[in-house]
């Protein structure tokens, strides 16, 4: 980047003119130049997460949309590990030219800054929001063993069975674990949390091996559809377009109840902001022709602008904290 816009400079500055205003209007219009032909080479798309999963299922989504609109490769990098961090790091750590990109989620984004000890990196300072590709509820499933079949019998049960139900998740401090330790909270029942890598959690739900989960829709919709898991309610402010029948806690008589996983594009501090804006333009152009898939596969599409996205990020930041904090969970 400083080579070209060097390169811009280096013939044209008059000495009759205020040097230190013509280099600003340079960088200036270098940047814009820069921008525009954007990208000029394969562009990196880091997701924090193993091949598979939602952020990777969503990542190789809208990468594909980009590669046709920018007429460039937007390839996928998996880089999994230590809850997001590994990934999100790396991406912190590379150069802020739009040639890497990360797709994360609430975790690294909003959760790992307080349930990590010595974060080395500030992921709402390190990293620039560029736009949010999805909002993904959480959904309470149940066992078919399980006798409840509506969120008000759920309560019975659990409220009948204090410290009998265990519930799973995919880690201490993640999303499906902070869900189910917000609702339990709220209804003042104890249960026993049982953390679990990776799929799992889902295998000893759906043998029964633990009684309840809050997971992302994508992971266990097949198996709703299927029966062999039972939907209670979903997590999010507003009923999910995947489940559309499926109440949401909130309405369920526990108001302000929001606690579900999103996914963004984010880049490195610094990235130019032309370069920021053509892909937040080329992403919001992108969803409506992904809304389908989205939907079919449970994700709600968002889009938006940067700086609509920024607040989202700092917003779901202090909501987590709050919850990190009260629920003890803490990681090395």
């Amino acid at each position: 980047m400083i080579k070209g816009i060097a390169s811009c400079i280096r013939p044209v500055l008059p000495a009759n003119f205020t040097r230190t205003i013509l280099l600003g209007a340079l960088v200036l219009a270098c940047a814009s130049s820069q921008a525009q032909e954007y990208p000029v080479k394969p562009v990196k798309v880091v997701v924090a997460f193993t091949a598979g999963g939602t952020t990777d299922i969503l990542a190789r989504a809208v990468a594909q949309s980009l590669t046709a609109q920018l007429k460039q490769s937007f390839f996928i990098e998996n880089k999994p590990g230590a809850g997001g961090n590994i990934g999100t790091e790396f991406v912190v750590r590379s150069p802020a030219d739009g040639y890497t990109l990360l797709v994360n989620s609430v975790g690294p984004i909003a959760i790992n800054q307080t349930l990590y000890k010595g974060l080395k990196y500030d992921p709402l300072t390190d990293l620039t929001p560029v736009v949010q590709i999805a909002d993904v509820p959480n959904v309470l499933v149940v066992p078919p063993a399980i006798p409840a079949k509506t969120f008000e019998a759920f309560l019975d049960y659990a409220r009948a069975n204090p410290g009998k139900i265990s519930y799973g998740s995919t880690g201490v401090g993640t999303s499906s674990h902070l869900s189910s330790f917000m609702l339990f909270k709220r209804i003042g029942v104890e249960a026993q949390h049982v953390p679990y890598k990776g799929a799992d959690a889902l295998n000893d739900l759906l043998t029964g091996r633990i009684q309840a989960m809050f997971a992302t829709i994508p992971s266990v919709i097949s198996h709703i559809q299927a029966g062999k898991l039972r939907a209670i309610a979903v997590s999010s402010t507003a009923r999910s377009r995947s489940l559309p029948d499926l109440p949401t806690v909130a309405e369920k008589g526990f108001p302000g109840f929001s606690a579900g996983s999103w996914f963004g594009i984010f880049v490195p501090k610094g990235t130019p902001a032309p370069v920021i804006e053509k892909i937040n333009l080329a992403v919001n152009k992108a969803l409506p022709d992904l809304q389908a898939q989205m939907v079919r596969e449970g994700a709600d599409p968002v889009g938006g602008t940067p700086e609509q996205f920024d607040a989202f990020t700092h917003k779901e930041y202090e909501k987590w904290k709050t919850v990190v904090l009260e629920s003890g969970a803490r990681q090395e």
